[in-house]
């Protein structure tokens, strides 16, 4: 395989995603997009295992840099809020990583996914939000609060594999979210992993030093089995 960092600009940020290729022709595109920590080894390792699939991957870079965590964890969250204070400008952002996805693999929509961990989570239920005609997108972890714009019919297959102790998404906002999907009109799915928190995709979770957020290797296994299943249904 092959990876790139492709350099690209949004409301005067300078962004430097990576493109990760298969060695043969790329059967789709999923785009990634990280926690709130940034462009990591932890996405680019996702990646990887997606072009080993005959996938491009192209892991997004919506912060124009990377913050080591948990030494950065005030700034990140800082520059978190910020994008979570205007979601209408974090929409067009995130609609903005899909066309260049669409102009450095040559995939159209119906041929691109996009798949996020926690605040990435969020972004990717964000994108399905806006109406954009891709496949699906997958949300790990991911924050469900819906943003306060003018709902509209949901194109995208979704999933979202959920913690169920997950501090930060409590039952009702589950709840919340199947009846938002359902009302757009979505095919949408959740599942739920018992005794499991946030994070639980990311083996150095604990480092955040906060409770209820911690790796568990088994809804890691199984998320990321579910995910392989849903892409081939996506792009089969």
């Amino acid at each position: 395989m092959t990876e790139r960092t492709i350099t690209h600009e949004f409301g005067g940020d300078r962004l430097e995603s990576v493109l990760v290729l298969p060695d043969g022709e790329a059967t789709a595109t999923i785009i990634i997009v990280p926690t709130v920590a940034g462009v990591s080894e932890l996405e680019l390792g996702f990646a990887r295992d997606l072009a080993e699939r005959g996938y491009a991957a192209l892991v997004a870079d919506l912060w124009g840099r990377r913050f080591t965590m948990p030494d950065d964890r005030p700034a990140a969250f800082a520059q978190m809020n910020d994008l979570k204070a205007d979601r209408a400008a974090l929409r067009d952002r995130l609609l903005d990583i899909v066309a260049v996805a669409r102009t450095e693999t040559g995939h159209d929509e119906p041929r691109i996914a996009a798949i996020g961990f926690c605040f990435g989570g969020l972004c990717v239920l964000d994108l399905a939000r806006s109406g954009v005609g891709i496949a699906g997108v997958a949300s790990f972890h991911g924050l469900f609060d819906a943003p306060d714009l003018p709902r509209r019919k949901i194109a995208a297959k979704v999933v979202a594999y959920h913690g169920w102790n997950d501090p930060m998404v409590p039952p009702d906002a589950v709840v919340g979210l199947a009846a938002e999907l359902t009302e757009a009109g979505a095919d949408w799915q959740i599942l739920g992993y018992g005794h499991v928190g946030h994070g639980f995709t990311n083996p150095n979770a604990h480092r955040l030093g906060v409770d209820g957020v911690a790796f568990d290797a088994a809804a890691a296994r199984r998320s990321w089995t579910a995910l392989h299943d849903y892409l081939d249904e996506l792009f089969a």
